[in-house]
């Protein structure tokens, strides 16, 4: 039997061109949602709507950059204008600079990944949570951090566990606000994952392959369908008593 968790619901995906953000989208038409597909890029965007209408799912790409107010409204705003609601919203945009220690990081980079990863999240739950509060359902929220920041670290990436542990500290914090409001706020922590993001400088993917056998405890990185099944029982009604968790999902990597 075909599960529809989300059918008659309105789904917005932020970073929806690729990687986790395209498999999120992807799962969730699967499961009946109508899919609101948001990014820097259209092309990509464009992409993720043809495979979602492929499968016979309804979906709208809309260009945006998470980091500026009045986009983050213009996403909200677009997704009721053709679907009627705003139901789930998934904020998963996210860059990563690094690879040198934090005094050489650029003062750019750093910049980049507080305004898109911080202030992009934050921006996008402020116009999320005012909708969501207006319906009579509420709605639900999952906000994409890394096990990086608050459950391990790493060499060379200081700056990106320090933006997504904020990350983790803001969801919690606006899960607690807003509940009463009928919204629920959940965090996805992925580990190591099957997308460019994991791939260290000149590696290949046969050499994280190796690289991963050797060093996490699971053996293997997460696929991006595995961390999109978190993310969709986090926005469920399965998860209907779950709040401000922090869901780690990265092969043990943070044992």
């Amino acid at each position: 039997m075909t599960t529809t968790r989300f059918t008659g619901r309105t789904a917005l995906v932020t970073g929806a061109g690729s990687g986790i953000g395209r498999a999120v989208a992807l799962a969730l038409a699967a499961e009946g949602a109508q899919v609101v597909v948001a990014g820097r890029r259209p092309e990509p965007l464009d992409e993720t709507v043809r495979l979602i209408e492929e499968q016979g799912g309804k979906a709208l790409a809309v260009t945006a950059d998470v980091s500026r107010a009045t986009d983050a409204e213009a996403l909200v705003r677009a997704a009721v204008e053709r679907f009627g609601s705003l139901d789930v919203a998934v904020n998963n945009a996210g860059v990563l600079r690094g690879g040198q220690p934090l005094a050489d990081l650029p003062e750019d980079d750093w910049h980049t990944q507080l305004a898109i990863n911080v202030t992009g999240v934050h921006l996008a739950l402020q116009a999320q949570i005012r909708r969501m509060r207006t319906q009579p359902s509420g709605g639900a929220i999952v906000n994409v951090s890394s096990h990086l920041g608050r459950h391990t670290t790493s060499a060379g990436v200081a700056a990106y566990a320090a933006t997504k542990a904020a990350v983790t500290a803001l969801s919690r914090g606006a899960a607690l606000d807003h509940i009463g409001d009928g919204v629920r706020i959940n965090v996805v922590s992925p580990g190591a994952t099957a997308t460019s993001m994991s791939l260290r400088s000149g590696e290949r993917d046969e050499d994280r392959t190796r690289r991963a056998k050797a060093t996490l405890p699971l053996g293997r990185i997460s696929t991006t369908e595995e961390v999109a099944a978190a993310i969709l029982y986090l926005a469920s009604d399965d998860a209907a008593s779950l709040v401000g968790t922090d869901l780690v999902v990265d092969s043990g990597g943070s044992l």
